[in-house]
């Protein structure tokens, strides 16, 4: 395996910070590692250093042969003025990049839905991270360094770019370069990285562990070294426990756990508790809250249509929900299709168009928002001070907590906890937001990705805390280890107005959005005859809208393309698995021939609107 980068003996001081202290790291070909550590203790900072926008105090970073690092950071600063096609493929002729599968890919994955010659000024926070990823994967890089790639992107976003990043650095893909990702994301990098880098920054001394495995392998050796620490890691370490017992039991979205050293793994779970046990936490909820907590009744929600010839869009259609005491929900869906609306209207911030909200008489919503400037009023206070003046103790899971005793629980050290509102960082505002909600002691909870910019730590201590939380709680997330930990049913906002019961999870969502997109594509609408340029009755150039149609009916043969890869892949697949059996093997085979000649159909067709486009 080819050696691509090195860092020898690097240290870096920030003031009076050490993040690294003599710290020797090796990137080799084929490489695919996250890196996870405490906000703050310099894990985008590494990355800068390894793809070249900083240098170290000390030691050296040497790239063999001249090793090429594109590094995709958190700002998403694009230039305005330049439109998507030119961001992500410069000058390059389209018929140039589009025979490209690979590109194919990226545009089917990340901007099918964008229009290529939007200014890039123009697009949302997720179209702009989803943009900048594409011009990054598209290009013929020797080590991709990702910073947060998850963030504003949606669970189908998060699951396209797992796959593709483990397609193109996965096993026999040697020669085609390595991956380094920063993301609080666990199943994500469960799912695609294959080694971990744990950045212990000042907190330890200016290190950096490393690890073989994804997360669940790094969790296990985490506890591991935890147990044989000294007595001051007791609490640490029981935490570690209590993530690899869930680990352990069997989490949907876990498709490995480690297979070695399984005896240290049933020693450390050993005497942990069991699961959080549902009858108990509704028992306490409905003593709390009473039978009846939040009730959408014939619910519609519409929004514009104030402009002439802009019809309204209708967000809810005659909805109706129930919530009862103890309820634990996650909410996935498509990026507008009413996720954070629908918390507004179970909060009270949004009046339905039709229908009604049925509260019941003793409930305490409690709601976090995505947006952290509702601390600017408190921005001269500590984090204790701001704990303790909304309450001095508080009772979770039975016990009495002190405010400084549950700011440490949620990750701030003595000397962090003292520190000013307006000198924390972005996780710690964020773990000082979830503080102020819990110490209120409401009795249902409305989380709206609350995973943003907290550290993995961060996250389980947040998981260990709504574990034993009596109450009924609604969270919005991407996150599907989160979702799967906290929640005890899913839904679906699939965008037609209703939400949808996922018993199978987000795997079953994701199954969900595959057969309604394939279902578009063989629609009699998505089939409508292209339109095309009359370059042989006709020496005009085509219309802006003709090309505007050529280009939308291109993305569709590309998406399409792409699907068709999968497919016959997979029948391959079955090919290989049914060998014997003569009769599966002859329907396989017309399901392939059909599919060939679908692509060549496409392919011809591409050709010619490509002239028009």
């Amino acid at each position: 395996m080819a050696h691509l980068l090195g860092a020898d003996s690097i240290s870096l001081t920030l003031g009076t910070r050490t993040l690294f202290d003599s710290v020797s790291l090796g990137i080799d070909d084929g490489d695919r590692i996250g890196v996870v550590g405490p906000n703050g203790a310099g894990k985008s900072t590494l990355l800068g250093m390894l793809a070249g926008r900083g240098l170290p105090d000390a030691g050296r970073i040497t790239r063999a042969g001249g090793a090429d690092v594109a590094l995709l950071d958190q700002r998403d600063e694009l230039p305005a003025g330049t439109t998507i096609r030119e961001l992500v493929h410069g000058a390059s002729a389209e018929h140039t990049w589009a025979s490209d599968p690979r590109v194919r890919s990226v545009h089917a994955g990340l901007l099918s839905d964008l229009d290529l010659d939007s200014d890039v000024a123009t697009l949302s926070g997720g179209q702009r991270r989803r943009t900048a990823l594409a011009a990054l994967l598209v290009g013929d890089h020797d080590i991709i360094a990702l910073d947060e790639p998850t963030n504003h992107l949606d669970v189908e976003g998060v699951a396209w770019l797992a796959e593709h990043l483990s397609e193109r650095f996965g096993r026999g893909s040697q020669g085609k370069g390595a991956l380094i990702v920063v993301t609080h994301d666990r199943w994500f990098l469960d799912a695609v990285c294959t080694r971990m880098w744990e950045v212990t920054g000042s907190i330890g001394f200016g290190e950096v562990a490393q690890y073989e495995g994804g997360y669940a392998a790094y969790v296990l050796a985490r506890a591991e070294r935890a147990r044989s620490a000294a007595s001051s890691a007791d609490k640490r370490n029981n935490l570690l426990r209590k993530e690899l017992a869930w680990l352990h039991r069997g989490a949907r979205a876990r498709s490995t756990k480690p297979k070695y050293r399984m005896d240290a793994a049933e020693a450390l779970i050993a005497d942990e508790p069991p699961p959080r046990d549902p009858l108990e936490l509704t028992r306490m909820a409905t003593s709390r809250l009473g039978k009846d907590v939040l009730d959408l009744e014939g619910v519609t929600l519409r929004f514009g249509g104030d402009v002439p010839g802009a019809p309204p869009k209708v967000l809810f259609d005659d909805l109706t929900w129930r919530l009862g005491p103890g309820d634990r929900y996650g909410i996935v869906g498509v990026n507008g299709s009413g996720k954070t609306s629908l918390l507004r209207l179970l909060a009270g911030k949004l009046t339905p168009t039709s229908g009604r909200v049925k509260r019941g008489k003793t409930i305490q919503v409690a709601e976090l928002t995505q947006d952290v400037e509702d601390l600017d009023a408190v921005a001269g206070l500590s984090v204790v001070e701001v704990i303790e003046s909304e309450k001095r103790v508080v009772s979770v899971g039975g016990k009495e907590l002190t405010a400084a005793q549950l700011v440490e629980r949620l990750g701030f050290t003595n000397e962090r906890a003292r520190t000013l509102v307006r000198e924390l960082s972005g996780g710690e505002r964020r773990r000082l937001q979830l503080l102020r909600l819990l110490v209120g002691e409401p009795n249902v909870l409305l989380l709206d990705e609350p995973t943003n910019d907290l550290d993995t730590d961060t996250l389980a201590a947040l998981e260990d805390l709504l574990d034993g939380w009596p109450g009924t709680l609604i969270v919005v997330s991407h996150d599907r280890y989160l979702l799967e930990r906290v929640c005890d049913r899913q839904v679906a906002l699939m965008g037609d107005g209703a939400i949808r019961d996922l018993p199978g999870g987000v795997e079953q969502y994701l199954e969900l959005r595959h057969a309604a997109e394939l279902a578009a594509e063989s629609s009699p609408v998505a089939r409508a005859e292209p339109v095309v340029a009359q370059a042989d009755t006709d020496d005009t150039a085509p219309s802006a809208a003709e090309s505007r149609a050529a280009r939308k009916e291109l993305a569709r043969i590309d998406r399409r393309l792409a699907k068709i890869a999968q497919l016959v892949k997979a029948l391959h697949a079955k090919l290989a698995d049914q060998s014997t059996d003569f009769v599966a093997v002859a329907a396989l085979d017309a399901e392939l021939r059909a599919l060939a000649a679908e692509r060549g159909e496409l392919e011809e067709l591409w050709l010619e609107l490509s002239e028009s486009a």
